[in-house]
């Protein structure tokens, strides 16, 4: 049986190939996507690390922005952050201070800016690769999709997952974080772990202001001050690698400020009233 002719009705619309706005559909924005999650990296004469660890970070299956703070790094760092914010305009940002302020000021400096440009998740990590840029999608998922408030790339909760590193810092590392425990009793086994994610939601409670220790020992404070709120911590298993470019920041005066430091912290906690989440 032969089909009826339809007769055109003259309200029909033609579509042309390739054209996006066919059928009312809207051609896709430009504009560009604020991400959620920020990595704060400090930064003191890292130009061998610096250009590779950004790239790699923006390679990710899930979009990250960096802050970079640059304490002055006479090697021209901030010049190499610089020349590549003009390739990512708006996912790499820098902060310039002058002279060497201290690991603590960079990232409470890190904090502050974060909160004031609404990210939803604020990760510290090192310049150097010691901190594999692949486990900050494990860490972002343990606050995304777990809810944990806090998340920290543990090098010890699983054993002793360092590579590269002498023995003797290994064991310093080690039972530093044992000493933690047993001092303040907070249930971290990282607790000088360099590699986390916060949530805004942690952050913006914490009293920024009333961290004191600016070296090894600001880890160590943020983890107990985030105990003491209540908060939900997870710790996420990673493997650490010592930098192979570059030179060390550690010293001996660092870790005498962290053993006479946690001392310090659990005595002020009980006079201390610290805000619950």
């Amino acid at each position: 049986m032969p089909m009826p002719k339809v007769e055109p009705t003259g309200e029909e619309t033609a579509e042309v190939p390739g054209d996006d706005t066919a059928g009312n559909v809207e051609a896709p924005s430009e504009e560009p996507v604020h991400s959620d999650s920020l990595v704060i990296i400090p930064t003191y004469n890292e130009k061998e690390n610096i250009e590779n660890i950004i790239r790699y970070v923006f390679k990710l299956p899930q979009p990250f922005e960096i802050l970079i703070i640059d304490d002055g790094s006479p090697d021209g760092t901030a010049g190499i952050v610089k020349t590549l914010m003009e390739e990512f305009p708006d996912r790499l940002h820098i902060i310039e201070r002058q002279g060497k302020q201290g690991l603590g000021t960079a990232y409470i400096a890190g904090f502050r800016w974060a909160l004031k440009h609404d990210y939803e998740y604020i990760f510290e990590m090192d310049a150097d690769f010691s901190h594999n840029p692949d486990d900050l999608l494990r860490l972002r998922a343990a606050c995304a999709e777990r809810g944990a408030d806090l998340a920290i790339g543990s090098r010890y909760v699983t054993g002793v997952n360092v590579v590269n590193w002498p023995m003797g810092r290994v064991l310093m590392s080690y039972y530093a974080s044992v000493y933690v425990r047993f001092v303040t009793g907070i249930k971290v086994h990282d607790s000088t772990a360099g590699f986390v994610c916060y949530t805004r939601r942690l952050l913006s409670k914490m009293e920024l202001d009333k961290i004191q220790f600016k070296g090894y020992a600001f880890q160590i404070e943020m983890k107990f001050t985030a105990s003491m709120m209540g908060a939900k911590i997870e710790e996420v298993p990673i493997i650490f690698t010592n930098r192979v470019l570059g030179t060390s920041k550690m010293s001996g005066g660092i870790f005498s400020e962290a053993v006479f430091g946690v001392i310090k912290l659990k005595v002020g906690s009980w006079s201390r009233v610290y805000p619950k989440l």
